[in-house]
């Protein structure tokens, strides 16, 4: 008996799914690796912002895992229809290529592991995590293709949308989870505001120190460090749109204030992650705040900040 031979239906309908399925599992690991980052963190290395990373593989599974599933429904009823649909070449060599990268992935995550034991490295719980992760979504995959291979889905429908629902299930825990971290859109934004203010009052400070390097006297007013050669002016509150607070507390202090939405959540307000990290501790401290109004105070250190009429 031939072969039913594939169409362009086909064709696209098995490259999407893979296409999809591939991606979605990319975004899964590497979704689960941020939360082992965050609950692990590492102060040997130097992380950029975690929020950003977990939002878009969090809007990269809420696609995919759908459109993988829509594809596949789409794939399954043409098979319930035909079985003879079942033996499409396309299908076969998807099957069998999904199978291989697998049974790859979870040989090479094994190699890492020995090699890493073997090498006197250290087997951190964020490490061994990771390893754990890829090697249980590598053996999941191979199994579940390789029984599909062999038709064991087609002969239990039934275990196979279980399957499908605890997957469904895990894939939406793992989405959740992220909201814990990122918080919601609305939170979202607000800390993007408060990152931008924290900017804004960074940019503020060092325009002062330099305005006292060149004058020796604090400015009276933020108006004061518009300079229309270099063409700063000073930035305003991108909520409100008010003027940032300023107020001399001394000939060489002075306060910058600001109303946030939310408390920092542990970084510098602009792209440091955690405060574990050695380089940025010192500029965390200096830019924590809770939600409302804060005001943080500076002074001036001459032999830091020379005057530019003493500096040889």
């Amino acid at each position: 008996m031939d072969r039913p031979k594939a169409t362009p239906k086909d064709f696209f309908l098995w490259a999407g799914a893979m296409v999809s399925l591939y991606a979605g599992v990319v975004a899964f690991i590497a979704l689960i690796f941020d939360y082992i980052n965050y609950t692990f963190p590492d102060p040997l290395q130097y992380y950029g912002d975690p929020y950003s990373s977990v939002s878009y593989e969090m809007a990269a599974l809420i696609v995919l895992a759908p459109v993988l599933l829509i594809l596949m429904r789409f794939i399954r009823r043409d098979i319930a229809t035909d079985a003879s649909r079942g033996e499409l070449w396309v299908r076969r060599w998807a099957l069998f290529l999904t199978v291989f990268a697998a049974g790859a992935t979870i040989v090479i995550d094994l190699i890492t592991l020995i090699t890493t034991f073997l090498s006197g490295d250290d087997l951190s719980a964020r490490f061994l995590l990771k390893v754990l992760v890829v090697l249980l979504v590598a053996g999941a995959g191979f199994l579940h293709f390789y029984a599909d291979i062999r038709g064991y889905w087609m002969r239990f429908p039934e275990r196979a949308r279980a399957v499908n629902w605890g997957v469904g299930i895990l894939i939406v825990i793992s989405i959740v989870a992220g909201f814990f971290i990122v918080g919601t859109p609305q939170q979202a934004r607000q800390y993007r505001l408060d990152e931008q203010k924290v900017n804004d009052l960074t940019t503020l400070q060092w325009q002062i120190v330099s305005y006292w390097q060149q004058k020796q006297v604090l400015p009276g007013s933020l108006a004061q460090l518009s300079d229309p050669i270099s063409g700063f002016v000073a930035p305003v509150d991108p909520q409100t749109g008010a003027s940032y607070r300023y107020e001399k507390t001394g000939s060489l202090s002075f306060r910058l204030c600001a109303g946030f939405n939310l408390e920092s959540r542990g970084t510098n307000g602009t792209n440091v992650t955690r405060p574990t990290e050695p380089y940025s501790k010192g500029i965390q401290e200096n830019w924590q705040h809770g939600a409302g109004e804060k005001c943080f105070e500076r002074t001036i250190d001459p032999e830091l900040y020379p005057p530019v009429s003493k500096v040889k």
